[in-house]
């Protein structure tokens, strides 16, 4: 319900297996709020089920404030917190402890005012990693759907480091490794939610280039803001921002990792909750 495109077919289903009886869970979700407002039926179809879960507290807010009952609604962090790393999956050339980890989706160029901008982004902070620090470099993709395949634009940007050894592009990996390799990461920047996630669960400081209420939600949960940690692409009209940002991210290092420290034990186990909610509404 955070894409415009798809919602058609997720009303769908969901009324269809009302129809037939079934009891459905709308798990770990994000909602826009402008869309909760004025798509026509989404209200309506926030009501068929028996629980929601939103994973970040706009969302909650937004589902609470359009009147959808407290009692159906509860505030539950992503599911993929939970999920493990498999830290024996970094490859040779990933220094551990001294990698800038980058996701790039195509579904930014989607959101992008200029769709062009975030490929350039991108060449020039790696441009500036390279010249300014000892750094690895490594491109992780996160999604490979034929439809949205994050090794498109990642290959792209490969190709313009394709002389430096220390720019390091991945292949598809189960989640548990591409978790394990993220984890490795001294930095991360990335577009794909569960990539973050990912890098937010092990305790990696994070900057989000991102597109939806999702992004923004999740980082004002564990941070209390989303400034510095979620740079909308949607804002994106110069490469320097992406500079911008990640120099306040490697400025703020030691304070952001001690906080995720602090905070993601006990962010993590609220996760666990999740499953003993739709336990609930079998009984």
């Amino acid at each position: 319900y955070c894409y415009d495109s798809m919602i058609g077919d997720v009303m769908l289903a969901n009324s269809m297996l009302n129809r037939a009886g079934a009891k459905t869970v709308l798990l770990g979700c994000s909602v826009e709020p402008q869309i909760l407002q004025s798509h026509p039926g989404v209200k309506e179809d926030m009501e068929r089920y028996a629980l929601i879960l939103a994973r970040e507290s706009l969302t909650y807010e937004a589902l609470l404030g359009a009147g959808i009952s407290p009692d159906k609604v509860k505030l539950i962090p992503d599911p993929a917190f939970t999920l493990p790393a498999d830290r024996m999956a970094v490859p040779p050339g990933i220094a551990a402890g001294n990698t800038l980890g980058i996701n790039l989706s195509p579904l930014i160029e989607d959101y992008a005012k200029d769709k062009d901008i975030a490929l350039e982004s991108y060449r020039q902070l790696i441009a500036h990693v390279l010249e300014t620090t000892d750094m690895t470099v490594a491109l992780i993709p996160h999604v490979v759907w034929k439809r949205s395949d994050d090794l498109r634009p990642l290959s792209k940007l490969a190709g313009m480091f394709q002389d430096d050894p220390r720019v390091i592009l991945l292949p598809d990996l189960p989640a548990e490794q591409l978790k394990g390799i993220i984890s490795s990461c001294r930095f991360f920047i990335g577009a794909r939610t569960h990539a973050t996630i990912a890098a937010y669960s092990t305790q990696v400081p994070t900057l989000v280039l991102g597109y939806s209420v999702k992004a923004r939600g999740i980082a004002k949960d564990i941070f209390g803001t989303e400034k510095h940690y979620v740079l909308p692409v949607q804002e994106l009209t110069d490469p320097q921002q992406l500079i911008r940002e990640w120099k306040w991210l490697s400025e703020h290092e030691n304070e952001i990792r001690n906080h995720l420290a602090d905070v993601m034990p006990g962010y993590i186990s609220r996760a666990y909750e999740a499953g003993e909610l739709v336990r609930s509404i079998l009984k």
